[in-house]
């Protein structure tokens, strides 16, 4: 299984590592069958992402996810962020190997947790649309689809 530069970069120096202790949503997700634990954390400041942090118990593939999809959200609006799908980290990283395809879907996931979890804080709707699978890899971990 051969991973990309980039995955490697962002497995070996993952960005935004830890936990915002006052964040104003948290997600967390995992996937039962080969254990990967992510929770992301932001702090929103006018509809915009203004930090984002994540921890994650996985694979080199849940770290690179993880980090490149934080990476990718972070700066943007909140509308912004939830167009993010596992297909745009994946194409970031410059590819996954198939077998690692679902840690792509559990940085999304983690992601639209988060985003979902400020908005239920704050009394705004979230999206209904923004939490179908795409059915990419057949191992999502939610019940949202």
């Amino acid at each position: 299984m051969a991973y990309s530069e980039k995955v490697m970069e962002h497995f070996a120096n993952p960005r935004n590592v830890g936990k915002i202790e006052d964040a104003d949503g948290i997600g967390e997700v995992g996937n039962a069958k080969c254990g990967d634990i992510m929770k992301v954390y932001i702090k929103v400041n006018d509809g915009i992402i203004t930090d984002v942090k994540f921890n994650t118990f996985g694979c080199a593939s849940a770290i690179a996810t993880s980090s490149m999809a934080t990476e990718m959200i972070k700066g943007k609006s909140i509308e912004e962020a939830l167009t993010l799908t596992n297909k745009a980290v994946v194409e970031a990283l410059d590819g996954l190997p198939p077998a690692k395809i679902h840690c792509s879907v559990l940085a999304e996931e983690a992601v639209r947790a988060a985003i979902a979890d400020y908005c239920e804080k704050n009394g705004i709707p979230v999206p209904s649309d923004s939490f179908k699978c795409d059915g990419c890899c057949n191992s999502c971990s939610s019940s949202r689809q």
